[in-house]
Parts: C-alpha cells; structure tokens; sequence
C-alpha cells in the first residue's frame, strides 16, 4: 500500500488519507493524541472506496472534502464522514480531448479569490473547476507532458504548474495566459541530468517558489526569476512546505528533511517510511497541531513536535 494523499478537517480534528487502491481513510486526531489513546486510536473510523485509481489528490474547503482519483474529482461532506454517512455530494469530469483517455488528475489547490478549484491533470493540461457553479471554466494550455503539481498565488492572481516536460509555468489566472516559463533544468546549479527533467514538487509564499523532482529542489525569487538557494538533498523530493523560517521537504528517503532558506540542511528527521509522498502541517486547530506524513507503506507517521516521530497511525 501507498499513501498518496492527506486533507485536514476543517475543524483540525480529523485527518483524511488516500491511498493507491481508491481508498480513503478518516482518522480521529483527538482520539490518537488523547493521553488515553490506545492501539485502536490510531487506525480509520471509517474506510471507503472514494474513486476506481489511486487518490493522488485530497483538498478541504470549509466544509466539504474533495478528493482526486481515476480523472474525477468528487465531494463529500466533512459533517458526514464525521457521522460515518459516506455519500459523494458531486463527481466531476474535466473535459478531455478524448473520451477513450482517462488522465490521472495529480494536484489540486483552491482558489479563494474566485471560489475555483485548479486541477493539474495527466492531460498536460490545467483545468479550473468553478465550484459556486458547478462547471470548468477555463483550461490552461502550454505544457508538452502531463501535470505533476499546481500551486496558487492569491494576491497576484497566479497559477503554477510543473510538470513532466521540466518547465514551471506561471499563469494570469484572470485570462489564463501563460506570463513566464521556467526551465529549470537548464539551470546548471538545479540540473541533475540522471534524474531526469521533471518537476514533481512546487509550492509558492509570497515572492518565493520552491520547486524540484529530477532537478536538485531550489528556492526561487519570482520577481527576478532566478533561483537563489539550491539544496543538497539526495534523490527526489516529492513534497515541500515553507514553514516558519525553514523549508520541510520529503521525497526518496526515510527522513523530514529540515531546510534553511540559505540553502543548508539542518536537520534529517527520521520517519517510518522508506519513501515519502506527502507531507501535511495541521494549521486548522491549536489543539492538535501535528505534522503527518504519508508514503510508502499503510502506515502515515505524527510529528507532535517537528524534531521526533511520535507515533504512526495506520490504515
């Protein structure tokens, strides 16, 4: 089993996972973290088969769960799951160029400005899910491979997509033209030729974008387009997350790297997983804020301090 994907509840008490078979996991953090917490505390209150392919992708609004597998996208509610009433609210297609080809859709960010959902799929394509109406609203054409990641920039009205074909390409989402593309493994300090081209992590905060895959991951200042910090990690990072004044980045490897924004590895975590595939920080409660990570195995460890692993739950 492979842990692809991880949604916190609105409410941050709850902790939903998607896994290679189609499966969605819900688990109670409060019960897991409670001191009187047993080995039960730690597996599903509910299980269920959300899509036919792995869910590659599992995002929150502020009361629905949105989950990614097998080129659909489907709703449910979070007050449901809770109650154990597992009902999809909606399940959506994006408009494929063929009726035959089902593209994995592989990323997915909200954007609040609009209330839309942008979706990074395996038809090389970024489709916009309007969600107030119900419709796709608009594709962004440009990438020559299929989508690994999406990301959103609110305030300048940006998307960004990095894919296959190696290139990060920064969208006006108001016309949804193409403003910047980014090659980066033409880069030499980024280039990392035996891994291959590909962009397979990306994440933006303010003026800042990290990205990486088959490129070395790098910290990039999007005002000048230039990378500034490359970091030495071994093989390819999946996932990466700014937070406080540090970079968290997993990828190939049984560890958390630890980044600082100048480009030093500060720390290596050790985790249970001998690859990693995504990485969550819970921000949505006080109570419960925890660092999960997923990958590898049924099992997708807690970090109740960014330092040590202090438990794993399981599917």
């Amino acid at each position: 089993m492979s842990v692809f994907s991880q949604s916190f509840s609105p409410c941050g008490r709850f902790l939903a996972a998607g896994n290679n078979y189609g499966e969605i996991a819900l688990f109670s953090l409060s019960a897991a973290l409670s001191p009187d917490a047993t080995a039960l505390s730690q597996k599903p209150i509910l299980t269920f088969t959300a899509h036919e392919g792995p869910v590659f992708s599992l995002v929150s609004t502020d009361c629905q769960l949105l989950s990614a597998g097998n080129g659909e996208v489907s709703a449910w509610s979070w007050s449901e799951l809770i109650k154990k009433n597992v009902k999809a609210l909606w399940t959506k297609k994006p408009k494929y160029r063929s009726s035959l080809e089902i593209p994995e859709i592989n990323s997915m960010k909200l954007q609040s400005r609009d209330n839309s959902l942008v979706i990074g799929a395996g038809d090389n394509n970024v489709h916009i899910l309007d969600l107030e109406h119900g419709v796709f609203k608009s594709v962004l054409q440009g990438h020559s491979d299929y989508i690994h990641c999406v990301s959103v920039r609110e305030r300048e009205a940006e998307i960004l997509s990095g894919g296959e074909d190696g290139a990060v390409r920064i969208w006006d989402s108001r016309t949804g033209q193409s403003v910047h593309c980014i090659e980066v493994y033409k880069y030499e300090t980024c280039a990392r030729p035996q891994y291959g081209k590909w962009i397979s992590c990306l994440t933006t905060d303010s003026d800042w974008m990290l990205c990486g895959g088959g490129p070395s991951l790098s910290l990039w200042h999007l005002r000048s387009l230039s990378p500034t910090s490359v970091f030495p990690l071994s093989g390819c990072q999946r996932y990466s997350v700014f937070h406080q004044d540090m970079i968290l980045a997993v990828g190939e490897g049984p560890f958390v790297s630890h980044c600082l924004l100048g480009g030093d590895v500060k720390a290596q975590i050790p985790c249970s997983l001998q690859s990693v595939n995504t990485l969550q920080l819970n921000s949505n409660s006080t109570e419960h804020q925890v660092l999960t990570v997923g990958g590898s195995s049924k099992h997708i460890d807690v970090f109740t301090n960014l330092s040590y692993r202090a438990f794993s739950l399981s599917f």
